[in-house]
């Protein structure tokens, strides 16, 4: 009841009577009373007046279940949500759930992550009541080599959201998306698999969001939607949002396993495309002019020679000539 009741509250611009919210909801006034209380104590600014009903006034700035779901409008993703205030990482959290049984399409989320895991054994820390840390939980039908590639999809979803957010997106190829030049998204995709079948892919993106102070070394390649828009944003909305459009994207993708009908629309949210970039690879560094992704998620390169080298995300990692981006 509380998801509904919520909605009902924020889509509706005036006062709603208590009379209705019983006849939308079938339950009892005293029961309206209650919950509307229990909103309150967290954090919920509702109007009561009598004879007019309830009004919400403001949102406080949850990643709970019932205020996401409340945004949310997905078939099948999200549709199993788990919250936690505080976790270690909610990709480990969602492995572990894997691991139980949990199915295709869960989602975790938390307030807080203490030891985030970023790329190549990196960690990736989410203050609390500040971003976003969500992990989603995927039970695909197809071989393990087509995993990798949900990295991309997760960044592009992400990307489009910032960018409805009013934020001028882009993605660095293969697992961030910046703004101003500095990373506001990190994204990490593990999988648990056999020779030809995978058991679970997890896929965890940790989304600066009301984030407004940062530490010294992270101040020149990293940013924030706050630092950006000097605004507060809901996180609640975004994660939703992203839940969403990651399902369209998916969707989309799982129809032949590969990138192919999504590459265009990447390719024009890719900041290194056209651009000099420096591929450091374990066996020798190399610069180049970025070129698009093809169908499998590589990255072309075309070297000072003319040879054209596609590089293959996880093995190597892409800087600007001159900096990150």
């Amino acid at each position: 009841m509380k998801t509904e009741l919520l909605k009902i509250l924020r889509e509706t611009d005036d006062y709603v009577s208590g009379q209705e919210l019983c006849d939308r909801l079938g339950v009892s006034r005293t029961a309206i009373w209650k919950r509307i209380k229990k909103l309150q104590e967290e954090g919920y600014v509702i109007e009561a007046v009598q004879n007019r009903g309830y009004h919400l006034i403001e949102l406080p700035d949850l990643m709970k279940t019932d205020e996401v779901r409340s945004w949310l409008s997905s078939k099948w993703l999200g549709k199993e949500l788990y919250y936690q205030e505080s976790v270690d990482s909610t990709n480990t959290w969602a492995k572990k759930l894997a691991e139980e049984g949990a199915p295709n399409g869960t989602v975790v989320l938390a307030d807080e992550q203490t030891a985030g895991k970023g790329r190549r054994g990196r960690t990736w820390k989410n203050p609390k009541g500040a971003n976003i840390a969500a992990t989603f939980l995927l039970r695909p039908q197809f071989m393990p080599e087509a995993a990798p590639m949900l990295t991309l999809v997760m960044g592009l979803s992400v990307a489009q959201i910032c960018r409805e957010m009013g934020l001028d997106a882009w993605i660095k190829w293969p697992n961030d998306v910046v703004v101003s030049g500095k990373k506001i998204c990190g994204i990490l995709t593990e999988m648990s698999a056999q020779v030809d079948y995978v058991n679970y892919v997890v896929i965890g993106a940790g989304i600066n969001v009301n984030l407004s102070v940062l530490p010294p070394e992270l101040k020149e390649i990293a940013t924030s939607f706050y630092l950006e828009k000097k605004e507060v944003f809901p996180r609640a909305q975004i994660i939703a949002r992203v839940i969403e459009v990651f399902e369209e994207n998916y969707e989309i993708y799982t129809k032949t396993n590969d990138l192919s009908q999504l590459a265009e629309t990447y390719n024009q949210m890719l900041i290194n495309h056209g651009r000099q970039v420096k591929v450091l690879d374990p066996s020798g560094e190399f610069a180049g002019v970025s070129g698009g992704i093809d169908r499998s998620g590589r990255l072309s390169v075309k070297k000072e020679d003319g040879t054209v080298v596609k590089v293959m995300a996880g093995e190597v990692s892409v800087r600007g000539l001159y900096g990150y981006v």
